[in-house]
């Protein structure tokens, strides 16, 4: 269902010739294809950190059986218990899959056009935090954590494989990585997307941004593929992203002498 890494890497090259064809002739195409080249860069770069995370399955499997335990010590809510009441409704549990697996990178895709079409002002700052909060979950995965549906321990089993709708595969196989549980990537961009919407749309349709964001906290945990924690230390690490991308437009704006379009420095820093 998802793109291999070379492919990203691909869409990335046709999206930076168009935009430097096109940049002579239209402003407006040649930053959309520019745009379009950094998010390709990104999936792509996510992608290559899932292969290179299968370098590590033993000791993968390790960690995620800590955290399990770290968990039960802090009580958080246990993931099995959330998908034991999933089972039964076989509807859900497949549209539980289907969301998991068909909703990450298509909502981030339409959110960045409609942010870009719709609040262009603001979209530097939230394309900045998205580069940003991808660069440090890809790092951090770069130590291998094996997710709940491969980790004994939690007794839960693999939804999506139950129903055939997985895109994983055989462990050490597939295109998606699978030992990319800590911390979660669907959860940062879903809260990415939940927070920016929520904050740049007047509309009272911007509900959407924060609905997607519950529903993949809860999806991603009771399909077996992340731990709550995953996506905990994703939040912090969103905030983070969020204000050291609000001071690189910032300075690239003051550095290229263009206006912050009635948004001043001390004005963006008192909305975070």
């Amino acid at each position: 269902m998802w793109l291999p890494w070379e492919y990203g890497f691909g869409l990335a090259v046709l999206f930076a010739i168009v935009s430097w064809r096109a940049r002579p002739f239209d402003e407006r195409v040649a930053a959309v294809a520019g745009e379009a080249a950094i998010v390709s860069v990104l999936y792509s770069l996510w992608q290559l950190a899932g292969r290179v995370s299968l370098l590590g399955i033993d000791r993968a499997l390790e960690r995620g059986a800590w955290i399990w335990e770290l968990e039960r010590t802090l009580r958080l809510p246990n993931e099995l218990h959330w998908q034991n009441a999933l089972i039964p409704h076989s509807f859900w549990t497949q549209a539980a899959n289907i969301y998991y697996a068909g909703a990450h990178v298509p909502a981030m895709g339409l959110f960045l056009v409609w942010l870009f079409l719709r609040h262009r002002d603001s979209y530097s700052p939230w394309r900045n935090a998205l580069a940003l909060v991808t660069g440090h979950c890809l790092i951090i995965q770069l130590l291998p954590v094996a997710p709940p549906r491969l980790t004994d321990e939690t007794g839960m089993i693999d939804t999506g494989l139950a129903y055939g709708q997985s895109v994983y595969g055989a462990l050490g196989r597939g295109i998606a990585g699978q030992l990319q549980a800590m911390p979660s990537i669907h959860v940062a961009w879903a809260a990415l997307i939940g927070w920016a919407v929520w904050r740049e749309s007047q509309s009272r349709w911007r509900v959407i941004g924060p609905i997607h964001f519950a529903v993949t906290f809860v999806v991603v945990a009771v399909t077996g593929n992340h731990y709550w924690a995953d996506g905990l230390v994703a939040i912090p690490l969103l905030w983070l992203s969020r204000i050291v991308g609000l001071r690189i437009a910032s300075f690239s704006r003051r550095l290229f002498g263009e206006s912050d379009s009635g948004s001043e420095p001390t004005r963006v820093v008192v909305r975070v």
